[in-house]
């Protein structure tokens, strides 16, 4: 067979033409494929910080925030809770807070940045339920004279002090999540970012 007759000329080109079209179609291909491996705006905000005002929130009292799909409990202790802590260290498994359920920074008595105020998310450690805010002293369905204010959860009767710490005897293994958090001012909290990583 001859080749008399072949342009080689219009081969190179066609050959050359038909690879640029082929390379600019796989990168349009590529592009929602690639785009595909970013996170969603939803996952964004998902793991996006949290921003909590607690300027309104007064002494004794609780309020209820989100991240990350969780409860997020903060409760304004008064002195007088603060002072009641030491009472249910006999009464709790981990008084010391020596399990990692909480960042450094809240690994002490009060559990917290500021001890004013108790950060925790709001999930029993014994099957997810949510714990109710009980902080009456002496709630007799509670234990009476020895309940100083707490946490109890009504799915299997685990109970937590004002601290977050589990009692001993109650279904619940460990003390309530501290999340990460920071103060932004005195009147704002911001929950999935603390100082020491941000």
């Amino acid at each position: 067979m001859s080749n008399d007759g072949v342009n080689k000329g219009r081969r190179k080109f066609l050959i050359g033409s038909t690879a640029a079209v082929g390379t600019v179609c796989a990168g349009f291909a590529a592009v929602p494929f690639v785009g595909s491996w970013n996170p969603s705006a939803k996952a964004k905000a998902a793991g996006a910080p949290a921003r909590i005002n607690i300027n309104k929130l007064a002494k004794g009292e609780m309020m209820v925030g989100e991240w990350r799909g969780k409860p997020i409990y903060v409760v304004r202790r008064t002195q007088e809770t603060l002072d009641n802590l030491s009472k249910m260290d006999d009464q709790v498994r981990d008084p010391n807070s020596a399990e990692p359920q909480q960042p450094v920074y809240a690994q002490n008595h009060s559990r917290a940045r500021n001890e004013e105020y108790l950060v925790l998310i709001g999930i029993c450690t014994h099957l997810g339920c949510a714990p109710q805010f009980r902080p009456e002293v002496g709630a007799a369905d509670l234990g009476g004279e020895n309940w100083f204010g707490g946490f109890y959860c009504p799915c299997h009767g685990s109970k937590f002090d004002l601290a977050g710490r589990v009692l001993k005897g109650v279904p619940a293994p460990t003390n309530l999540e501290v999340p990460p958090y920071s103060f932004e001012s005195d009147h704002v909290l911001v929950i999935g970012i603390d100082e020491e990583t941000a």
